[in-house]
C-alpha cells in the first residue's frame, strides 16, 4: 500500500463525501459536494502522476485506480439524471460501458494480464469529469446572488444554455461508446479465449 494507492483510496471516500453532501441539497450541501468532487478528479490525475514519477506503478494501482474513477463518475451521473441534468439513457449508457471494461479487466487478471486505462478513456473520463464539475457548479451557485465577477462568471459558464454543459456531455458520450468498444476489440480473442 503505496502513496497513490492511499490517494486512491481516498478518492473513494471522497466519492462517500460527495453522495452524502449532494444529498443534502441547498447552497451548502452543493458546495460541499463540489470540493469533494473537484479533490476526487485532482486526486484522480494525482495518484497517476505520483506513481510513474517514484515508480511505484502497481497491479494493485492499475486495478485500483480504475475502478475509483468508475464509482466517482457514476455516482456523479447517477446523481445529476435525479436532478433532471442529464438523460437518464446517458448514465445507463455510461454505466454498462464501466461494467463490461471492469469485466473485461476481470476475465485478463485471471489469465495474469493488466489491462491499464488506455488514451481514449484518459480523454473519456476528462469530458465526463468536465461535465459533472460543471454541472455541480449550476447548482451550486443557481440560488447565490450574483453581485460578485467570479460567481457571475461561474454562473454564465455553468447554466445548461451555455456551450460547456452539453459539449462536455456529448463529447463523454461519444467516447464512452468509442473507447468501450476499442476495449472490446483489443481484448476480443482474450475474451473468446482465442488465445489459449
Amino acid at each position: 500500500m503505496n502513496l497513490p494507492n492511499l490517494i486512491t483510496l481516498f478518492r473513494l471516500i471522497l466519492t462517500a463525501v460527495f453522495c452524502a453532501a449532494a444529498s443534502a441539497e441547498g447552497t451548502l450541501g452543493y458546495s460541499i459536494a463540489l470540493v469533494a468532487f473537484v479533490l476526487g478528479a485532482i486526486s484522480d490525475w494525482l495518484d497517476g502522476y505520483l506513481a510513474r514519477k517514484m515508480n511505484l506503478v502497481t497491479s494493485l494501482g492499475k486495478l485500483l485506480d480504475p475502478l475509483a474513477d468508475k464509482i466517482l463518475v457514476c455516482s456523479g451521473y447517477v446523481y445529476l439524471s435525479a436532478k433532471g441534468l442529464c438523460p437518464v439513457w446517458v448514465t445507463a449508457l455510461i454505466i454498462c460501458r464501466e461494467f463490461m471494461v471492469t469485466g473485461i479487466r476481470q476475465i485478463a487478471v485471471e489469465k495474469g494480464t493488466v489491462l491499464a486505462a488506455d488514451k481514449l478513456g484518459k480523454w473519456k473520463t476528462t469530458f465526463q469529469l468536465t461535465f459533472i464539475i460543471t454541472a455541480l457548479t449550476h447548482l451550486t451557485f443557481l440560488d447565490v446572488g450574483s453581485d460578485a465577477p467570479l460567481v457571475a462568471l461561474l454562473q454564465y459558464l455553468s447554466k445548461p444554455e451555455h456551450w460547456l454543459l452539453p459539449v462536455s456531455l456529448w463529447a463523454s458520450v461519444v467516447l464512452t461508446v468509442v473507447s468501450g468498444y476499442s476495449y472490446f476489440w483489443q481484448s476480443r480473442d482474450m475474451i473468446l479465449d482465442r488465445d489459449e
